[in-house]
């Protein structure tokens, strides 16, 4: 181990030995969060101007801190499905109304394929705006081996269709879901779940008794996971701290500017979804700059994170503890809107990519015989994501195909991939939040003295901080 390195990872703990001492000292949690990522973005800034990029003394580095962040995403992925689970089935033993359910999921459902057509169009706006077009650009040897892949992948892309998608959301093998074995286990155990929370409501009037005994069991068992979440939240601003280091550190600025007007564009486009997704919080009468400071810390960890997956334990105790949403439907939107309706990667991406790429065969992207196919194909798509992973990538060779443009020039941006696919994870992540809201406030069951709070709920703490 170097000199360099020890005194690189000795920083780094230090940091760490602040953040924990706010810990100590009971700070909010969102100060804390926003103090790691501060405190991130500063050590990978002094990282690359004092090493440089690619040196490997950053690669040495970041394969320490890697830790702290990728284990604590590990650690999140750990707790999805039991937290998925036990919320389900513990929420419709509640209900006990199957007509709630259909509502809870047709708003849920809707709502993410809507705002991803909005974000489709908003950022074919931004490409036309910033005069995007990938005519004229040149490949590096990494770009072209990118598109390279990118056309090997693109049979699995084609096969990819509406009706075996649905398919696959179908949990022939629970057991096999709950390990996270495939793509749509997510949402398989999403249904595996309703399929026990309805059959346990059916045998209430028969079998009380019975009802009760597993009532109480889904209970202690909702009980002990969420103490399991609480434990692993803890540890979110050290998470972010490491992972916001890394891509900092990592960053090629050379690259970023090469490209600057797809990343100005790209934002752009993101901003602006956000925004939407702040007019239907207002429209159903919640205050939006309320809204946006009770999930700064979702947010936060899902730009550094980049999985919208990992995500979910945080946003749905976001959901729960800060806006109001009860535990069903914030576990709806959380875990559909981890696989579907992605409004930043398959929406604003795949949209965004494929105006670009239409001129280099000679189509004018910006006519309605090829805005409206594409919009249509990207909500669409973006269902199918889920089934193939990759995120942004199959969601963008999906359309592509579809459109009969070439894959390999979305190559091109794979050095600028990074930085926008953490704005892309966020608006996901916000786009699932804005969901189980709309959902939970249409339907009247929005709990507004949770919302209306100024008391801030600490989503690693049982203790509420004013």
């Amino acid at each position: 181990m170097s000199l360099p390195l020890i005194l690189n990872l000795a920083i780094a703990l230090a940091f760490c030995g602040l953040l924990y001492a706010m810990q100590q000292r009971h700070l909010s949690f969102t100060k804390r969060v926003f103090t790691g990522l501060g405190l991130g973005i500063a050590l990978g800034a002094a990282f690359q101007a004092f090493y440089g990029n690619v040196s490997p003394v950053i690669g040495q580095t970041n394969a320490y801190l890697d830790i702290v962040g990728t284990g604590y995403v590990k650690l999140l992925q750990m707790i999805i499905m039991p937290l998925i689970m036990v919320s389900i089935i513990q929420a419709i033993l509640k209900l006990r109304d199957a007509s709630s359910l259909g509502k809870i999921s047709a708003l849920t459902i809707g709502t993410l394929m809507a705002t991803t057509a909005i974000a489709a169009a908003i950022g074919i706006l931004m490409a036309k705006l910033y005069g995007l077009s990938a005519v004229g650009l040149t490949s590096s040897a990494a770009e072209i081996a990118r598109g390279h892949y990118l056309e090997g992948k693109l049979s699995t892309a084609q096969d990819v269709s509406l009706p075996t998608m649905i398919l696959s959301f179908i949990p022939e093998n629970p057991f096999l879901d709950m390990t996270g074995a495939r793509k749509t286990s997510t949402i398989a155990v999403v249904l595996f779940s309703i399929f026990i929370g309805v059959s346990a409501t059916g045998i209430a009037g028969k079998k009380p008794e019975v009802f009760d005994k597993f009532s109480e069991f889904v209970h202690v068992a909702h009980v002990i996971v969420m103490r399991m979440v609480t434990l692993v939240l803890r540890l979110t601003p050290f998470g972010v701290f490491a992972l916001i280091t890394q891509v900092v550190a990592s960053s090629s600025l050379q690259d970023i500017l090469n490209l600057i007007g797809f990343v100005m564009a790209s934002y752009s486009a993101l901003i602006l979804m956000f925004g939407v997704h702040l007019v239907i919080i207002a429209a159903v009468g919640l205050h939006p700059g309320r809204y946006v400071k009770k999930i700064f810390p979702v947010l936060a960890f899902a730009f550094t994170s980049r999985t919208s997956a990992g995500s979910i334990p945080m946003s749905v105790q976001t959901q729960t503890a800060r806006l109001g949403t009860p535990e069903g439907i914030a576990n709806f939107a959380a875990s559909f809107g981890s696989m579907m309706g992605q409004n930043g990667c398959a929406g604003i991406y795949p949209a965004m990519l494929a105006v670009m790429i239409a001129p280099t065969v000679g189509i004018d992207p910006f006519t309605a015989a090829f805005l409206l196919p594409l919009i249509g194909v990207v909500t669409i798509g973006s269902v199918g994501v889920a089934g193939v992973g990759g995120g942004a990538t199959f969601a963008a060779l999906i359309v592509l195909s579809a459109l009969n443009l070439p894959v390999a020039l979305a190559g091109l941006l794979i050095s600028i991939e990074p930085l926008i696919d953490m704005g892309r994870t966020a608006l996901n992540v916000s786009g699932a939040i804005t969901a189980g809201t709309f959902a939970s406030r249409v339907l009247g069951q929005t709990d507004m003295k949770v919302f209306d709070s100024d008391a801030e709920v600490n989503l690693d703490s049982e203790e509420q901080v004013v």
